[in-house]
């Protein structure tokens, strides 16, 4: 078991494990990152001696944090299946934007500690793989497309992410622009550079 895991532990230290990651999530965004290691005990109502048994050092906690958050959020939303291909793919396009856009401080700083390495990225074009084949056999998408391709829509979208827009207008108007260069057009799309995954 890693420091950055919950899995293996008693119950009362995996409770005590969930309710740090997030105090921690949270206070990140409220606070900022440089909010400390006891402030995030005193959130999540447990000694500071227990956020450093789990913990050595913030980066760890942030791993954490980020990994909670492809977890609890991103996963599940790519894992919707209903009788609409076309719908589930926008849906989880559409989750995972917001979910990260939400979370800014977070997604920060998950850049600064490597949380979000060529492994995290794997994973989530690994998640985005289903909807993607259950889209292109119901000929909704370009038959071109890559599942990588969502993880660029996805890094695209984000870079309009801005303080001056707190309700996401920007967000949603050019996601639906990416999104819209999804459905199947009379031309073929210039092929992509063959690289590793953690490349987009």
């Amino acid at each position: 078991m890693t420091a950055t895991r919950g899995q293996g532990l008693r119950a009362d230290a995996a409770r005590n494990y969930e309710r740090i990651v997030v105090a921690a999530g949270q206070a990140f965004e409220e606070v900022g990152p440089a909010v400390t290691l006891e402030e995030v005990a005193r959130r999540a109502g447990v000694g500071v001696a227990t956020v450093y048994r789990r913990f050595r050092n913030r980066d760890q906690l942030v791993r954490a944090v980020f990994e909670q958050l492809v977890t609890a959020e991103i996963e599940p939303a790519t894992a919707m299946e209903t009788d609409d291909p076309w719908r589930d793919l926008v849906g989880a396009l559409e989750s995972t934007v917001d979910v990260l856009a939400r979370r800014q401080v977070v997604l920060a700083l998950a850049r600064e500690t490597d949380a979000v390495d060529v492994e995290s990225v794997r994973r989530f074009v690994h998640s985005m793989e289903r909807p993607l084949r259950r889209a292109a056999a119901a000929g909704v998408v370009r038959p071109e497309l890559e599942a990588r391709d969502l993880a660029a829509v996805t890094v695209m979208a984000l870079a309009t992410v801005h303080p001056g827009d707190p309700g996401g207008a920007d967000r949603r108007r050019y996601l639906a622009l990416l999104i819209d260069g999804l459905r199947p057009a009379p031309t073929t799309l210039p092929p992509p550079l063959t690289r590793e995954v953690g490349g987009v």
